[in-house]
């Protein structure tokens, strides 16, 4: 993998959780590691496939531990590493931001 120079840690931080979806995806971990169906019936409107895709990029950048437990019928759970809880505890103002503004958010055109 190559590795990457960022200009600031906005940069670096957007970087890990750029996207749709991956910041749901540590939102929804953050209680608790969840097996995959649970996960994505937390997450609305995400397609399994881009559940498998953000989990593995997520996995890739060591926000999301995933443990295989080998029994029948197989199990995997899915859980945050501290790194993950450290970035989530770091969107919780981001959050708090995105709940104060969303009306206005909201009633912004869109095309």
């Amino acid at each position: 993998m190559k590795k990457r120079t960022y200009n600031c840690g906005l940069d670096a931080a957007v970087d890990v959780v750029g996207g749709k979806w991956k910041a749901l995806i540590l939102w929804a971990l953050h209680r608790e590691a969840l097996r995959f169906g649970e996960l994505k019936r937390s997450i609305s409107g995400i397609s399994e496939k881009m559940l498998i895709q953000q989990l593995r990029e997520m996995e890739a950048y060591g926000l999301v531990h995933r443990e295989v437990y080998h029994q029948v019928p197989p199990k995997v759970e899915y859980s945050l590493t501290e790194f993950g809880q450290s970035l989530n505890a770091a969107l919780i103002p981001l959050g708090d931001w995105g709940e104060k503004h969303m009306e206005t958010i909201e009633a912004i055109p869109r095309d």
